[in-house]
C-alpha cells in the first residue's frame, strides 16, 4: 500500500487504523540538536482529541503520544523520530453492520476496488483517525521551523472562516493560537462564533452534518522557498492540503475571486520595505512563480458536510443488491474545529521541508 509518505528531505511516513491498537509514524530528515518540548507536541494533539466539547465525536481518546526513537535528552539525535499514539476507545461493534455494506460518499467501495478487502471498522485506513499522527509531525516541524530561523520566528495558525453559509465579515488574516482557541468552534469573531456553534447545535440535534471552510496564515516566511516547475511552493502545499479527509477545494491568495478582476487590479505593486522588498496587496497570498515571497502565505481550505448520518439512505452491498444502511457510532457533525489544527500541521510540514531544501540550495 503505497502512498503513506509525504515529503521530499523532511519526509513524514504514518501506519495505524482507527480501530487498531494505534496510530504512529516516523519523521525522517530533523537535524540533529534540535530541542523537543513533549508537551508543546501533546498540546497539539490535545487540539485535534475527539471529545473535546460538544460540538465534536464523543469517542474519548487520552491521544497521549510516546516518542519511540530520534530523540535523546530532550534533543533530536539526526536520526528517525518513531512515535505512537494508542487507540483506547473504539468501538468495533458499531461498524458490524457495514461490512458487506457501503456507506454513500464514504471510501468503503473504493478500497474495496482497489484492494479486493478492507478494514470496515470505523473506515480503517481512511478514518480521519489516520491524522493524528500528522499533527505530531506538525508539531515536530513547527520547533524545528522556529529554531532553524530564530530571528524571522515563522508561525503559522489556521481558524474556521466559515460554516455553511455563515461567515467571518472580514479577510483572512493571522490569529493568534489562544484567540482563535477561545471558542470550542475555533473562530476567532466571537459574534460569527456563537452564530457557527448555534447551527452546529441544529445540525447535530437533526442527525446531519455541515460543512465549510477553514483559513490558514502563514507568516514571516521568508522569500525564496520552493523549487522550480513540479515542485512549487503552493504545488505541494496543495497536494499536503488535499491529502487531508474531507477537503473538497483550495484557494491561494485572491484565489477564486481573483478570476474576475483585471491584471491591472490584481497585480501586487512591489515596494521598499523594513529589511527588504515586499508588495503593496497580497493577491498572489505570498507565493509568485513557486516560490515565497516574504508576504503572508494565504489558504482557504473548503471541507465537505461529515458523510455518516443518522438518516438512512439508500446504497448496496458488495454484490450490488439495494440495501439501506444508517450511521452508528460517533462522528463529529462538523469537521471544522479539529480541522484546525490538521491543516497547520500540513502547512508546517511543506514549509519544514522547503526550509530543509532551502537550506542547501545556496553557499
Amino acid at each position: 500500500m503505497p502512498g503513506n509518505s509525504f515529503g521530499s528531505v523532511f519526509r513524514l511516513t504514518t501506519f495505524g487504523e482507527s480501530h487498531g491498537s494505534a496510530m504512529g509514524g516516523i519523521v525522517d530528515g530533523v537535524p540533529a540538536g534540535v530541542v523537543l518540548d513533549l508537551d508543546r507536541i501533546q498540546s497539539e494533539l490535545d487540539r485535534r482529541r475527539p471529545g473535546q466539547s460538544a460540538l465534536t465525536t464523543q469517542r474519548k481518546e487520552s491521544d497521549r503520544v510516546t516518542l519511540l526513537s530520534g530523540v535523546h535528552e530532550g534533543r533530536t539525535t539526526g536520526t528517525p523520530i518513531g512515535f505512537t499514539v494508542p487507540n483506547g476507545d473504539a468501538r468495533s461493534g458499531d461498524y458490524d453492520h457495514l461490512a458487506d455494506r457501503y456507506r454513500p460518499s464514504h471510501a468503503d467501495f473504493t478500497y474495496d476496488a482497489k484492494y479486493g478487502h478492507r478494514d470496515h471498522r470505523g473506515g480503517g485506513r481512511a478514518s480521519a483517525r489516520e491524522t493524528v499522527s500528522r499533527v505530531v509531525a506538525g508539531a515536530i516541524a513547527r520547533q524545528m521551523l522556529e529554531q532553524l530561523l530564530p530571528d524571522a520566528q515563522p508561525a503559522v495558525s489556521a481558524y474556521v472562516e466559515r460554516v455553511q453559509d455563515i461567515a467571518m465579515p472580514e479577510a483572512p488574516t493571522f490569529h493568534s493560537p489562544d484567540v482563535v482557541d477561545a471558542t470550542p468552534v475555533r473562530c476567532p469573531h466571537p459574534e460569527t462564533a456563537q452564530r457557527m456553534i448555534d447551527r452546529i447545535g441544529e445540525v447535530r440535534k437533526a442527525g446531519d452534518t455541515i460543512g465549510g471552510a477553514v483559513a490558514v496564515v502563514a507568516k514571516d516566511i521568508p522569500a525564496g522557498w520552493g523549487e522550480p516547475v513540479f515542485d512549487k511552493l503552493h504545488a505541494d502545499l496543495a497536494k499536503a492540503l488535499w491529502s487531508l479527509p474531507a477537503v473538497k477545494g483550495l484557494e491561494l491568495g485572491s484565489g477564486f475571486s481573483g478570476t474576475l478582476m483585471r491584471g491591472s487590479e490584481h497585480n501586487d505593486a512591489f515596494v521598499a520595505k523594513e529589511g527588504g522588498i515586499g508588495t503593496v496587496t497580497n493577491h498572489s497570498g505570498g507565493i509568485q512563480g513557486g516560490i515565497s515571497n516574504g508576504e503572508d502565505i494565504v489558504l482557504r481550505i473548503g471541507f465537505k458536510p461529515v458523510a455518516t448520518i443518522v438518516e438512512e439512505q439508500s446504497t448496496v452491498d458488495r454484490d450490488g443488491v439495494p440495501t439501506r444502511v444508517a450511521g452508528r457510532g460517533r462522528h463529529d457533525p462538523c469537521v471544522l474545529p479539529r480541522a484546525v489544527p490538521l491543516v497547520e500541521a500540513m502547512v508546517l510540514l511543506v514549509l519544514a521541508d522547503h526550509a530543509l531544501r532551502q537550506r542547501s540550495a545556496r553557499l
